[in-house]
């Protein structure tokens, strides 16, 4: 995948680092327990996390005892939760790349982070080579958006009053492991065994209905890039629709929005053949 939508990744997380965490933060904490449980996360593990952002899973891998190393390419994340966690050790690195010796790690979790790699299969390989053998993998990515409710209303919009063909660094599809099959295929071509993929309930809670559209422009990137993108009549009408779609979600004042997380989870051959890939 070209240079170009990996620095625009990276680019766009150090400029939303404050927006990401008030946005998404609560939803994607939701799914951590099941991303910890997926990988045997305990008392005395070394526990590497990847694409760490503001340090929510490494933060509660500590809580339960493991020893922790949180890795994030963006350095205002990577500042931001060491600040948080202080307890954890955070580095500015590659996922695709990992600054650590193979076998390194007992347990190695991303949490939505394969979404914004350039070479999501490297970084794959990349986990499988510094577990141990016999360690564990596990990462979360969004369901579908016919699931997951504000990525299908925010497409839906742009589809039926904007542009989708834009001038964006060309990237891996964003919804590639919300397939189940592609996920397995993905994880055994890493170097994985008994890969299993199940899907984790979650509920996006916004405080209004136009919650949803402030939030993919200011707390997204590529999906804030695609709708910089759109001229400011086409933008008036996405934002009006995605406002009366997100009131069909209304509970109580608040939206409401499903927004499953897939669950992909893998163990490193306890004596492996041949090398990860």
């Amino acid at each position: 995948m070209s240079q170009s939508f990996k620095d625009f990744e990276r680019a766009g997380w150090e400029s939303v680092a404050d927006e990401y965490a008030g946005a998404f933060g609560e939803l994607t904490q939701q799914s951590i327990g099941p991303l910890l449980d997926a990988v045997n996360a305990e008392s005395g593990i070394r526990l590497l996390d990847v694409a760490s952002g503001p340090g929510y899973v490494a933060g509660a891998a500590a809580q339960r005892g493991a020893i922790v190393t949180g890795v994030d390419f963006s350095a205002p994340m990577v500042a931001a939760a060491q600040q948080t966690y202080s307890e954890v050790n955070f580095e500015q690195g590659d996922a695709e790349a990992l600054p650590f010796a193979e076998g390194s790690f007992d347990a190695v979790t991303m949490n939505f982070g394969l979404l914004h790699l350039g070479d999501p299969d490297k970084a794959l390989a990349e986990a499988c080579r510094v577990l141990r053998p016999g360690g564990r993998f596990a990462f979360t990515v969004w369901a579908k958006p016919q699931e997951a409710a504000g990525f299908g209303i925010t497409l839906g919009a742009i589809l039926t009053h904007g542009d989708m063909r834009v001038a964006l660094p060309d990237g891996p599809p964003f919804f590639r492991f919300s397939d189940w099959a592609e996920s397995t295929r993905s994880l055994a071509a890493a170097g994985f065994t008994d890969a299993a993929v199940k899907k984790i309930a979650q509920t996006w809670r916004l405080p209004s209905v136009d919650a949803l559209f402030q939030t993919m422009q200011t707390a997204t990137v590529r999906t804030a890039g695609l709708l910089r993108h759109q001229t400011p009549e086409a933008l008036r009408s996405i934002r009006t629709m995605m406002s009366n779609a997100s009131g069909l979600y209304l509970r109580n004042g608040a939206v409401e929005l499903p927004m499953p997380a897939i669950l992909g989870a893998a163990k490193k051959p306890a004596a492996p053949k041949e090398e990860c890939r």
